[in-house]
């Protein structure tokens, strides 16, 4: 699998229905032109066709768009109605594509804008979500807003269900400007799940993650201090903690498809990521003394530079979360919500890029290589354009309900 962090986070038409049956306009004095029109009857509508499929939840969406490619809102909606889902969208940037291409135009949403969409929508009566998804939101002012609107949500619904994707930046790299770390703090009490990469785990916490009791750490931090219930964190390097993983959690089949007996060198850890889901426990009972219930699970990496990844697996973590009423203190044989969700959101997500890997395989994109790129910008525009994610061709992944393989439990991962 790519990384979970992509490049940059970036209505249909409306049309008047003529009445149906014959219109006539006159031309000229003797000519008539004559237009036919069909009134289209439906057929009847089976109680089966009614309601399969289909969520009651609906989502407000507030991150990136872009007009060519697959990242931002485009990465998140098509897949969230595949699944049954009714979307509500705002843009907080309206690029012609992603930045990955090296050239990219277009416009970013004021937070006046953001602020006036959102308003318009409570005074007609439609900001209605019972679920928030936020993205890239591209500095402190806009960011204001989106908390004051999460307050709001909250205030009214109690079980309101958000998914903050803390868009930061990666790989060492901020991608938004700084003052907007803050206003994120700030909102981390108000969402029910956050899906920060390792850097921007670093960022919020403002903790260096080096090995497994820095990463103990800040995990505390989030669910302590910024009372966070349930914290995944994607794409994080396998040879980072590779070390401190119990061998159960280590991925069993190398990529050269031989089985690893535990005897022989272990799978190669650079061709691997991890990612782990923490909840916080409910019941505070001796077997669940812990902050938080841990599951793991090792993903292949798929070689290529993919973007709108990280947008596509939040999307997807959302559609498959469903709370329970009562949740029962986690253990070993406890598979959280927030767990099952990250096991879906991961499969399809794998799936989806396996897909466009496959695709963009045949197309012999040129490799990357900065001094030719600099030369013949189209080199960068032909391999951006070869892994744009496979979504439309791959909407059957969505859809999908098969069973798919599990987080396991890491035990014992609060001992030192």
């Amino acid at each position: 699998m790519a990384s979970l962090r992509s490049s940059a986070r970036a209505q249909p038409e409306r049309t008047t229905d003529s009445p149906p049956g014959t219109r006539t306009s006159t031309a000229t004095p003797t000519t008539t032109t004559t237009y036919l029109t069909m009134a289209v009857t439906p057929g009847p509508i089976q109680r089966s066709d009614v309601g399969e499929g289909i969520n009651s939840d609906r989502i407000l969406s507030i991150q990136s768009h872009v007009a060519f490619g697959y990242v931002g809102g485009k990465a998140a909606v098509f897949p969230l109605q595949c699944m049954g889902y009714d979307v509500d969208v705002v843009n907080t940037v309206n690029f012609s594509n992603h930045t990955g291409y090296g050239y990219f135009g277009g416009t970013k949403t004021s937070a006046e804008e953001l602020s006036k969409i959102l308003d318009s929508m409570d005074k007609t009566g439609v900001l209605t979500a019972t679920r928030l998804l936020t993205g890239y939101i591209p500095n402190a002012a806009s960011l204001d807003v989106v908390h004051c609107l999460a307050r709001k949500l909250k205030t009214r619904n109690p079980d309101l269900i958000y998914l903050l994707d803390t868009v930061l930046g990666d790989a060492g790299k901020l991608y938004v400007a700084a003052d907007v770390i803050p206003v994120y703090r700030k909102i981390l009490p108000l969402a029910t799940v956050i899906t920060p990469n390792w850097f921007e785990v670093e960022t919020l916490t403002d903790m260096k993650l080096t090995n497994l009791a820095s990463l103990r750490g800040a995990l505390r931090k989030l669910h302590v201090e910024y009372r966070v219930p349930n914290v995944v964190i994607s794409s994080i390097p396998l040879s980072r903690v590779a070390t401190s993983i119990p061998e159960y959690l280590l991925p069993s089949r190398p990529t050269n498809g031989v089985v690893w007996d535990g005897a022989s060198s272990p799978p190669d850890e650079q061709q691997y990521l991890i990612c782990i889901v923490s909840s916080v426990n409910h019941v505070p009972t001796e077997a669940t003394s812990s902050i938080s219930t841990v599951h793991a699970r090792c993903v292949p990496l798929i070689p290529g530079y993919f973007s709108g990844v990280g947008d596509l697996f939040s999307a997807l973590l959302l559609g498959h979360f469903h709370p329970v009423s009562n949740p029962p203190a986690h253990g070993p044989s406890c598979t959280s919500p927030v767990a099952t969700a990250t096991a879906h959101a991961l499969s399809k997500t794998h799936a989806i890029l396996s897909l466009t890997h496959l695709a963009a395989s045949t197309k012999s994109l040129p490799a990357t290589d900065d001094e030719l790129d600099a030369h013949e910008p189209e080199r960068i525009s032909r391999r951006m354009k070869g892994r744009e994610l496979r979504l439309v061709q791959g909407q059957d992944i969505f859809k999908s309900k098969d069973p798919v393989d599990p987080m396991i439990v890491w035990e014992k991962f609060w001992q030192e």
